[in-house]
């Protein structure tokens, strides 16, 4: 790719993409095209805020790319063939809830559709507004972060096994000014955590050994310990319904991903009288299920 002296934005971003068309990519970061990579890398990189109206975006559209800039933005788009990195590691920065999020390659890219339910302010699974809530598998803090963001009065708290993803956690929690209310703790699923919770949000790792090694090149670039449960998936999510009441309060609510694995649980584990959530944005396997539902569920 070669710069020309009237390249703008819009060059810029049609060059981008026809060498990420061009390259054996995997999308699933944030974005599923090449095209929205290209806009995601380009603007990123420019400052340039997502969306506009007509007018402001044949503005932006037009603004004139520096030989620099295109330098910058050249050298992320080869390494993103080459090394076959998650654009968010590149970035540094990936958005989550209408938020940017710092990540880097010690967390998950962000991608859960719980962002959709905490814009909604977790309706209609919360009678009342959280005054406690716990971000368990937290990773970059960006559940629990949001969460707390749209809950002015809750105190929460970001849950991890690794120290790694709690200094990401940190970061962002510094970034969005909310260390008043929010806090890292290093557990082990709910070895480090006590007390009782109003609302426990949960994306925790849910993939099987086998589907983590047909993963595509782009999956294995981050920290195999946010992915990877045993039997088939569904070992840590277990482990979370069946000790999770202890930490709710009463009329508490568990929100737990399992992604894919989904249809296994539904299967095995009737038991658990379960709502799963639907998304008007795409996404599926969460659930949603009251403390006193899991209670009943293990006697």
């Amino acid at each position: 790719m070669s710069i020309t002296p009237t390249m703008n934005v819009q060059t810029c971003v049609e060059q981008v993409c026809v060498g990420f068309e061009s390259a054996d990519l995997y999308y699933g970061h944030g974005t599923d095209n090449a095209w929205d990579e290209a806009v995601y890398l380009v603007f990123t990189v420019l400052g340039l805020p997502f969306g506009h109206d007509d007018d402001s975006q044949r503005a932006v559209a037009q603004r004139t790319v520096s030989a620099d800039e295109w330098q910058h933005i050249n050298t992320l788009a080869q390494r993103r063939g080459t090394e076959r990195l998650p654009m968010a590691y590149l970035l540094g920065e990936a958005w989550f809830a209408g938020l940017p999020f710092h990540v880097d390659e010690r967390v998950l890219v962000p991608r859960s559709p719980i962002a959709e339910l905490i814009v909604q302010q977790y309706q209609p699974l919360l009678a009342d507004a959280p005054t406690r809530v716990l971000d368990l598998c937290t990773g970059s803090g960006c559940i629990g972060i949001a969460t707390a963001l749209v809950f002015a009065d809750a105190q929460v708290d970001l849950a991890d096994i690794s120290g790694d993803a709690l200094a990401v956690a940190q970061k962002n929690i510094e970034r969005h000014g909310v260390q008043a209310r929010v806090r890292t703790v290093h557990s082990d699923l709910f070895s480090g955590v006590d007390g009782d919770y109003d609302l426990i949000v949960c994306n925790p790792p849910y993939v099987s050994a086998q589907e983590v090694a047909e993963l595509p090149p782009e999956y294995h670039r981050e920290p195999v310990l946010g992915l990877l449960s045993d039997e088939d998936g569904l070992a840590i999510p277990l482990q979370i319904l069946r000790q999770a009441a202890t930490y709710l309060s009463p009329g508490g609510v568990l929100v737990l991903e399992l992604g894919y694995t989904w249809p296994l649980f539904d299967q095995r584990y009737t038991q658990f009288p379960v709502t799963w959530l639907d998304f008007d944005g795409g996404g599926e396997g969460v659930l949603a299920i009251g403390r006193d539902a899991l209670i009943r569920a293990e006697r």
